[in-house]
């Protein structure tokens, strides 16, 4: 066996191994290195300083998680202690008066007079006890006193809640959207203070009847107001709750009856509801748009229109009218469109195009005076959407022709860039733009055959277009379509050859042709757009409860 070697030589041959891997470059730099210098006094300094801070802050940090942790603890035992705390209504009150939040009849409720002297205060002049049930919409602790607004759909009211009544568990861990039942004694707002209808309910007795969670899952964490669009949409539900959701919703109520009522009232010929099928086998704006399903093994779809059954009655029935859902597959993501929407149909007998025109001008000025012909609808409408003025008629009316014209003189052109020509299809974003530009209601009339659809009658004076009109409102565009329909059987026969659309599942329709015909004519309104409109909203999917577009179909 050989002598072993030395630590030394080895270190030595390590050595010379790494400098055999350097390059003469890196061994030349490596000898000529100087040794690290010795820190300055002023470095020292510096990270002896940084060190202090350092300790002082995570010192300050354990202080304040144990100052954290004791306050827990006392807040735990104060939970603990609150629990015991039992109340009870007492029973000398007077009954109190069940009302809702917005219950401002003087009849119903009477107030207390703010700022009486006790001394000169008599027993006639205490403001009615009630009992409301409501959500807390909004919630301020003070020590010793509670402030929240009550909210149950029909108004809110401010409640006070002082005394022993803050100390109990409930009152301790009150949050937003908890649903409770109060009682107590109707006062008028001192003045100089602030409250909803300048009323407030003083409590003397109350009853949690339904907890909402608090931290993490608070309404105010889940709905933050920087939340993404999609966020809000995905929790619906919930949004709904607040303040521009929910007036909306009201105003559209609201234009609902309005158009009932209109429909009721109109003269001389008042239109009857009815109520056509969702389930169909036809097509009435072509099949691309269509939501196709196996109906007990054939074929079906759901509507795009109920147009072609509201043709049907008018011999039987005189004018008619529904309200129903309509459907359409497009994959649109524009703020107009919808997947499911709410479609507002009305067909008339015996008319011409102009008094078609005229009907239109009447039902939607009329709805709009009905609207807000209700106060509290009106200001619904003024706090979303202040500049918000009633149409007046006449409406502009504007040929189809004429529309193109405008948009070359005004360097509008079309989506490949191009000046507008007749028988383009007048996109949204131009058509829009016309609208905004000219800020008042637009007929749009007069299309070309090519780009409508086949039951539209000709107009008898250009066979190149149809009796055709589009109502233009600013800020939204399109919100309604209408035309005068094709009366005479071979017409429309020659109109299914020429969109090659087989006529015989629609021999319900065509026959109404061959069994006794007239003049007839119809429109289709999006609520959601008229909504939009009135509102002042961006989108439509902001004016129907829960909104379905391509790739949304939840909640």
């Amino acid at each position: 066996m050989g002598e072993p070697v030395p630590p030394s030589a080895v270190e030595g041959m390590v050595k010379d191994t790494q400098s055999m891997q350097l390059t003469p470059e890196q061994q030349a730099s490596a000898s000529s290195a100087e040794p690290p210098k010795e820190p300055t006094k002023t470095a020292l300094k510096k990270a002896a300083k940084a060190k202090e801070l350092a300790e002082k802050k995570a010192a300050r940090e354990k202080e304040l998680a144990a100052q954290k942790d004791r306050e827990d603890q006392q807040r735990q035992a104060a939970l603990e202690e609150a629990k015991k705390i039992i109340l009870t209504e007492d029973a000398s009150l007077p009954k109190a008066v069940k009302i809702t939040a917005g219950e401002k009849d003087p009849k119903v409720v009477k107030l207390r007079k703010a700022g009486i002297n006790e001394e000169a205060f008599t027993s006639d002049q205490k403001g009615t006890r009630v009992e409301v049930n409501g959500f807390v919409d909004r919630l301020r602790a003070q020590k010793g006193v509670i402030f929240l607004t009550l909210r149950d759909g029909y108004g809110e009211l401010q409640c006070v809640i002082a005394g022993d009544l803050t100390k109990t568990y409930d009152a301790m861990t009150l949050t937003r959207e908890t649903m409770l039942t109060v009682y107590g004694e109707m006062w008028e707002v001192p003045t100089g203070q602030h409250a909803p209808d300048g009323r407030e309910l003083h409590v003397d007795f109350y009853k949690i009847k339904g907890k909402a969670p608090g931290e993490d899952r608070a309404i105010g964490t889940r709905l933050a107001p920087d939340a993404d669009p999609q966020t809000l949409y995905n929790n619906r539900h919930l949004a709904l709750r607040g303040h521009t959701l929910s007036s909306v919703m009201k105003v559209r109520a609201a234009v609902l009856e309005a158009f009932r009522q209109t429909y009721k009232e109109i003269r001389p010929r008042k239109l009857t509801e009815v109520d056509p099928p969702a389930l169909v086998q036809t097509s009435v704006e072509g099949g691309s748009t269509l939501f196709e399903l196996n109906y007990f093994g054939e074929k079906a779809y759901l509507t795009q229109s109920s147009q072609l059954y509201l043709e049907t009655v008018l011999s039987s029935l005189g004018d008619v009218f529904c309200i129903q859902k309509s459907f359409r597959a497009e994959k649109s993501q524009t703020r107009r469109h919808l997947s499911e929407y709410t479609h507002i149909e009305a067909e008339l007998a015996f008319i011409t195009f102009d008094d078609l025109l005229d009907h239109l001008e009447l039902v939607m000025t009329r709805v709009i005076d009905i609207t807000l012909s209700d106060p509290q609808i009106a200001a619904y409408v003024k706090n979303l959407n202040p500049d918000f003025q009633p149409p007046t008629r006449p409406f502009k009316r504007m040929r189809y022709s004429d529309a193109i014209a405008w948009l070359n003189e005004n360097n509008i052109t079309n989506e490949e860039g191009k000046p507008h020509e007749f028988g383009d299809d007048i996109a949204e974003a131009a058509e829009r733009k016309m609208t905004d530009i000219i800020n008042r209601p637009i007929f749009l009339t007069h299309f070309p055959v090519a780009i409508k659809a086949f039951y539209m009658e000709k107009d008898a004076k250009d066979g190149r277009t149809t009796e055709s009109v589009d109502c233009l409102m600013p800020g939204v565009g399109e919100i309604v379509g209408g035309s005068m329909r094709i009366k005479d059987h071979e017409e429309l026969m020659a109109a299914f050859a020429r969109e090659k659309l087989d006529p015989a599942p629609y021999y319900w329709y065509t026959e109404q042709r061959e069994y006794g015909t007239c003049p007839h004519g119809g429109y289709g309104l999006g609520l959601e757009r008229f909504l939009a409109w009135l509102c002042g909203r961006y989108t439509v999917r902001e004016t129907i409860l829960y909104p379905r577009w391509t790739g949304r179909c939840k909640p």
